[in-house]
């Protein structure tokens, strides 16, 4: 198996997991765990310098999931990666449980409590001027949803980087064009996205968010320019994997019931 194929069987998972999670917990958030599924294999299978043995190396990578409400997505990869148990997974998001229904600064690996959207961005920044100063050379890595760029805080923390240089600061942008009410081009529309970045001091590209090959091809090449912090705009498909949740607005928040969870098993190879 190529190391392309190993990457996509771990965003197959982190689906399987998000799914049996979500329909468990009746929780939601569901199409935005999927559709950054393959940005988050490839993060943690090959950019990431982390390690679960020694999850607070000074020198460890740090990631932020500015977009913390698809924690059932970051806490499958985590328990796929050895950070936590695979049983607690089963737990998520009920009480007493150690896996809030967002991402949770305690959980092995999680280095910020995250989901007010808008945040993210900002304590990646800081983390990646702290490097800086203190002479490191760890990177961070903040996982943003396009949602989020609605938010003021956002581009507070975007002019900030620029202007500090940040070249140890990646921003990912989930790009799937649905935030919790609808579709951004009629809720705020994003356009032109790239240019925006661009002219906020940043380096952006536009790729492939579900292209596991293309995403570990320009991750493996930041900073894309030296001095200024990386943005990548991935276009990716709310609900990716399962085809009656791809591209709808109804699985921002919706759980999977019935005939609907047994489909999205199907779907996911979740009975071999």
């Amino acid at each position: 198996m190529s190391k392309s194929d190993e990457l996509q069987v771990l965003a197959n998972k982190i689906r399987l997991h998000a799914l049996k999670m979500v329909y468990t917990a009746k929780s939601s958030h569901l199409g935005s765990s999927f559709s950054m599924a393959e940005l988050m294999a490839v993060l943690y299978g090959k950019i990431l310098k982390v390690n679960p043995a020694a999850v607070d190396d000074p020198d460890r990578d740090r990631f932020v999931l500015s977009k913390g409400h698809a924690a059932a997505g970051y806490y499958a990869v985590l328990a796929e990666c050895g950070f936590i148990p695979l049983d607690w997974l089963e737990s998520f998001y009920l009480n007493g449980c150690r896996l809030a229904g967002h991402a949770t600064c305690g959980v092995p690996g999680i280095e910020v409590s995250s989901g007010a959207l808008g945040h993210g961005l900002s304590m990646a920044a800081g983390m990646a001027l702290a490097a800086k100063r203190d002479g490191q050379n760890y990177r961070v890595f903040a996982l943003l949803s396009d949602g989020e760029c609605n938010e003021g805080s956002t581009w507070e923390a975007a002019m900030f980087a620029a202007h500090h240089g940040l070249d140890n600061l990646v921003a990912i942008v989930d790009y799937n064009k649905i935030q919790a009410m609808g579709h951004t081009r009629d809720v705020l529309d994003l356009e032109p996205f790239s240019d925006k970045w661009k002219a906020f001091g940043w380096s952006a590209l536009e790729i492939d968010g579900h292209d596991v090959g293309a995403i570990e091809d320009n991750l493996q090449g930041v900073p894309v320019a030296d001095g200024k912090p990386s943005c990548f705009i991935a276009h990716t498909i709310k609900g990716k994997g399962v085809s009656f949740m791809e591209d709808d607005v109804l699985w921002h928040y919706r759980n999977p019931q019935g005939d609907e969870y047994e489909n999205a098993l199907d779907e996911l190879g979740g009975r071999k």
